[in-house]
């Protein structure tokens, strides 16, 4: 058994097994989108090879320009018995691969919302989510995806908040505060990882590298001039999203996150957007609940397996 990174010569191999879908996030269309962005590369992509054929594939994804893969977006099998001693080999050997510096891998899933209801989802996730686990991702996160589009109707676009630009390092510092006490399992393990400071920077440094402009970005004010809060309008490959917004500690409980969301969908919307998507942990009752005030509609589940906070 050899396991190596694929090669255009592995391109007819990788676009059949791409074809057996089955839980994985890469169709043929984005797997060839993602190559000419950057998203997807040769030398993130990893393959078990026995007796010069290809039986199990590994298809990772990054961010254009950096040096190593984020998370993993698909994981096929074309031998014969249980794949998860072949995946487990292959998964171990990429984790490996990565720097030392990397953070820390995630595997993500895109699945409908009644997905518990199809036994053939549940066993192909089941099976990932083992050969995931024997390296290390046993810690689960759900979280709702919802999506904005303007025949769903703009919310009222809220008067008692001031709106303002600022530079990198307030945006640091409210990214900071805000994390305090947060809902969100990702910025719980980021914090946990790092710390909250440079969590925080880790977070800035990531918004900044998205397709979004960075001139949308907000710093939120009441009345009496004092920050409560702020939000990042962005976008990723597949077009505006919801990047992230928080209500500092002191001000929570008073409903603005409902006005953060209002006025950062009204900012998309005015560049054209025609869609906006988001996502929020399970857990994170008042965010969910706010995308449904502001005429978000929820369409599919997103499955994150990470590596247990610290």
């Amino acid at each position: 058994m050899t396991i190596r990174n694929t090669v255009e010569a592995d391109l007819d191999t990788v676009f059949a097994l791409i074809e057996q879908k089955s839980v994985n996030t890469v169709t043929l269309e984005r797997y060839r989108e993602y190559v000419a962005a950057g998203y997807y590369k040769h030398e993130w992509n990893w393959v078990v090879e026995e007796n010069g054929a290809i039986r199990a594939l590994v298809i990772w994804w990054g961010a254009p320009g950096e040096n190593h893969p984020y998370s993993i977006d698909g994981l096929y099998y074309a031998g014969e018995g249980d794949p998860v001693p072949v995946w487990t080999a292959l998964l171990k050997y990429a984790v490996a691969s990565r720097p030392a510096d990397a953070e820390p891998p995630e595997y993500h899933f895109f699945l409908d919302s009644d997905w518990q209801d199809d036994a053939e989802v549940v066993t192909a996730l089941q099976v990932r989510s083992e050969a995931a686990a024997a390296v290390g991702l046993t810690g689960i996160t759900d979280r709702l995806r919802y999506e904005w589009k303007p025949e769903y109707g703009l919310p009222e676009r809220p008067t008692r908040l001031k709106f303002e630009p600022a530079d990198d390092e307030a945006f640091v510092d409210v990214f900071r505060r805000v994390s305090e006490g947060s809902l969100d399992a990702a910025t719980a393990r980021e914090i946990a990882r790092l710390g909250a400071e440079e969590a925080a920077r880790e977070e800035v440094a990531m918004y900044k590298s998205m397709p979004g402009d960075r001139d949308w970005w907000r710093l939120a004010y009441d009345g009496d001039g004092e920050l409560v809060g702020f939000h990042v309008p962005s976008a990723n490959a597949g077009g505006p999203v919801v990047g992230y917004l928080g209500v500092v500690p002191e001000h929570r409980g008073k409903g603005l996150i409902n006005d953060l969301l209002a006025d950062l969908t009204h900012q998309l919307a005015e560049t054209g957007a025609e869609q906006i998507r988001a996502d929020t942990d399970f857990g994170n009752v008042p965010m969910a609940k706010s995308f449904e005030r502001q005429g978000y509609r929820k369409f599919a589940v997103r499955r994150v397996l990470a590596f247990p906070e610290n």
